[in-house]
Formats: C-alpha cells, sequence, structure tokens
C-alpha cells in the first residue's frame, strides 16, 4: 500500500471511530426500563441513582475548595500568574465571589444540618445540592470527558457542511449548531450549552452565534420532558406534547433571535486568531463531497491524546470549581424568593387577566407558573399538579417546557460562561419565550383537550 493510501486510511478512521462512537454514546436513542435514553444519560442515571449522596458530599467538598482556592489566589499573586486559567475561573468578582460564599453557606448548612428550614430545607438546599447539582455535575463530567469524541474528530464539520444551507436560511447559523440541539434533545439542555460555551471559546461560534444556540436550541431532553409531563398528571398525552414542544420551539428559535437582546449581539468572536467562519466550498463538489472533505480535514489535524487530556482536565476542573458552586448559589437563591417570598405571586397579577382572555380555568392559579419556571423548570409541574382544569395543566406544562432558561441550571451556566449574556439579558430571552410559547400552547391544547 502506498504512503498516501496508507495516511488516508488512517485519517479515515480517525475520523469515523472516535465520530461513531460519540454518535452511538450521545445521540442514538434506545428503550431502557420503559423509557427512551441515550448511553450518557443511562450511564449518568445509574451514577445518580447509585451514589447520590456521596455526589451531594463530593459537591459540598468542591464548593468548599473553590472558596478557599479564591480567596488563596486573592492573597497570592505568584499563584494567579503561576495558575492563570484556574485563576481566572475562580475570580472574586464581587457577584460571583458572593454567590460561591452563598453557595458555600447553603451546602454546608444542608450537609450538616445546620440553619433554618428555609436556607437548608427539602425546598431549597435540599433541591438544589441533594437533587440538582448531583445531576448537572454528573452529566458535565461526562459530557466533558467524552464530548471530544463529538467535535474534535470531523463529525460537527459533516453535520455542519450538509445542514449549512438549511440552518442558514431559517436561523442564521452554522449547521454545525444542530449537534447542539440533537445533543440537548437527547441527553440535557444544560449538556447543549456546555457544548455551546466550548465551541464559543475555542471560535467555531461567534457571539450571536452562541448566544442564539444556547437560548434557543438547549432543548430539554425527551426523558426531562416524559417527567414534567407525567407530574402534572397527564401522561397519556405525552407523543402529542412533545411535538407540540418541539413545534413552539421551532416557532420561538425563528422569531426570537430578530428581537432585543439577541439581534443587538454581533458577530465577534472570542478569540478573532481562532475564528473559523463557514468555509469556501468547492462548487464543483456536492454538497456531500464537501461534507467529507471538511470532516477528514478536521479528522487529519484532530488532537493528540495528551492535548485532549489537557484539554479535559481544564473542563473538568472549570465544572467542579467554576460552575458548581454558583449554579448552587444561585439555585438555592431563586428556589428561596419562589418557595418562601410572594415575589412570584406578585409577578404574576399582571398575567392572570391575559390568562384569563385566552379562557384558561384557575388563571390566578397558574399565572404564577408562567414565570417561577425561571427559578426552576420543574417547578411549575411540580407546583401545576394540583390544579384541575386538564387545559391550564397541558398549557403549564408546554410553556414551562418551552420556556428552556432556567437560573437553577442553565441559566447560571449560560451567566458564567464566557458567552456575552447578562443575567438580565436571559430574563429577557425567558420572557419573550413566554410570551410566544403561551398563545400557541393554549390554541394546541384547545385542539387536543
Amino acid at each position: 500500500m502506498s504512503t498516501r493510501n496508507s495516511n488516508a486510511s488512517s485519517t479515515w478512521l480517525r475520523f469515523l471511530l472516535p465520530s461513531s462512537l460519540g454518535i452511538a454514546f450521545f445521540l442514538v436513542p434506545f428503550y431502557y426500563d420503559g423509557q427512551i435514553t441515550i448511553g450518557m444519560a443511562y450511564f449518568g442515571d445509574q451514577l445518580i441513582n447509585s451514589y447520590k449522596p456521596q455526589l451531594s458530599q463530593a459537591a459540598g467538598v468542591f464548593i468548599t475548595c473553590s472558596l478557599l482556592v479564591s480567596l488563596f489566589f486573592a492573597a497570592n499573586e505568584k499563584s494567579r500568574k503561576r495558575f492563570p486559567a484556574l485563576a481566572q475561573q475562580l475570580t472574586l468578582h464581587p457577584i460571583w465571589f458572593s454567590l460561591r460564599v452563598f453557595g458555600f453557606i447553603c451546602a454546608i448548612g444542608y450537609l450538616f444540618g445546620i440553619g433554618p428550614e428555609w436556607l437548608i430545607g427539602v425546598n431549597t438546599s435540599g433541591t438544589s445540592l441533594g437533587n440538582l447539582i448531583p445531576i448537572t455535575m454528573t452529566y458535565f463530567t461526562i459530557a466533558a470527558i467524552f464530548l471530544p469524541l463529538l467535535v474534535d474528530f470531523g463529525l460537527m464539520e459533516l453535520v455542519g457542511v450538509l445542514l449549512s444551507k438549511l440552518f442558514l436560511r431559517l436561523f442564521n447559523l452554522p449547521g454545525r449548531s444542530a449537534i447542539d440541539a440533537i445533543a440537548s434533545w437527547m441527553g440535557s439542555g444544560p449538556v447543549g450549552v456546555f457544548i455551546t460555551s466550548q465551541q464559543y471559546e475555542r471560535g467555531f461560534y461567534s457571539a450571536r452565534e452562541a448566544a442564539v444556540i444556547c437560548t434557543n436550541f438547549s432543548v430539554v431532553s425527551v426523558s426531562f420532558s416524559l417527567v414534567v409531563i407525567n407530574t402534572i398528571g397527564l401522561g397519556h398525552l405525552f407523543l402529542p406534547y412533545y411535538f407540540s414542544v418541539i413545534g413552539i420551539g421551532f416557532v420561538a428559535a425563528l422569531i426570537t433571535p430578530k428581537l432585543p437582546p439577541l439581534s443587538g449581539i454581533k458577530d465577534i468572536y472570542f478569540d478573532s486568531s481562532h475564528s473559523s467562519k463557514a468555509p469556501d466550498f468547492d462548487t464543483s463538489k456536492s454538497l456531500w463531497q464537501n461534507a467529507i472533505l471538511e470532516a477528514l480535514k478536521r479528522a487529519e489535524s484532530a488532537p493528540t491524546f495528551s492535548q485532549l487530556a489537557r484539554r479535559v482536565g481544564s473542563n473538568v476542573s472549570e465544572l467542579w470549581l467554576g460552575i458548581v458552586p454558583v449554579v448552587m448559589g444561585v439555585g438555592t437563591l431563586a428556589l428561596i424568593l419562589a418557595e418562601y417570598t410572594p415575589l412570584f405571586t406578585y409577578l404574576g397579577y399582571p398575567i392572570a387577566p391575559i390568562l384569563t382572555l385566552l379562557q384558561l380555568d384557575e388563571a390566578a392559579k397558574a399565572a404564577p407558573l408562567m414565570l417561577i419556571g425561571f427559578t426552576d423548570m420543574f417547578l411549575p409541574a411540580l407546583v401545576g399538579s394540583s390544579i384541575e382544569s386538564e387545559l391550564t395543566r397541558f398549557v403549564v406544562a408546554t410553556v414551562s417546557v418551552c420556556q428552556l432558561i432556567y437560573m437553577s441550571e442553565v441559566g447560571a451556566i449560560i451567566v458564567r460562561s464566557k458567552i456575552p449574556l447578562s443575567f438580565f439579558d436571559v430574563a429577557a430571552i425567558f420572557l419573550l419565550r413566554t410570551a410566544i410559547a403561551l398563545p400557541l400552547a393554549v390554541l394546541i391544547g384547545n385542539i387536543l383537550l
């Protein structure tokens, strides 16, 4: 065999083997225990179900270490220069440091049973550290380790070229963003945000593209949607419900990027020296030929094992020490406001007349649920399960999943990332998606019920 053929065979192998494993692990659905799942979700669920208390304790250790290392970096300038990447993750910015301190107080209080019920109870810190953090930490760690199979060996390039025209015409986005949506759909929304953030920092998405993708394409997984519809007591409507979510999400993805704040974000790259705008394709070749060519180019320049190991280590350390403490602080604060203050009830007052106008029963009870999902996506279904009207429950479940952004996980991760979206930006996008989803959910609900 010639050297050229040998090199070509090696490149094909570098493309096909990792990409096939990535597809099998992240994107191929299968039935297990009567539910649709994927490899990543299956292994994550096994770990969570078997070791949830230990994961909560580990998260408490990471949160404590995060605070201590932050203080150490603040007092020692040499250490900041020696470990610049870690020092940047653990910056003492007043807001992030305050959330890190609050997350530490909540975590220690919950683990040792010290503090008032409103702080360490089952509905606040118990939900954050006892449930949400183990899930997020497990999924993110698995995603960080195995994500290179999807993004570093040519699969993103293949999908990107094949879907480039479709996504450009519909959403003004690169085709590779389809991978984010699929990974979210079959895995979890936070994983989609993680993929988007990593791709932005490496120059594959512009600021506008990353912001649009993480707020419109990091969709809720099939498995979580099933939990939501069962919790609210409409499990028999799962298929029409989930198709409704997909349809409404599609409409929201068409409209939301054309409105502020997303419309005001520029197409600038995180590092202009590494920007990867859409390549000029060879017009003499078919779309499929160009897709294969780009995929093989990427596989040929794929990182070595040592390079991948360093990147994975950096991503995992950022997750454990940078993201987990902030999610703990933001998530618990949001749950406290939802559970122990009338804030969302007051915010719901202007929405009740709108729900009445849309002829929904129990409008006053449902109104706060249109906003409480900003704290955590599961809360509307949990609270809304006591509503008697099936139509109103259907609307609550549908809108809550279509809103996408919730501060206990996705919202906190977006704001904490380097994607240029502030807290007020994600809050505005949440409200826009709510305004789009509500009338469509009512229309579909009236057809179905």
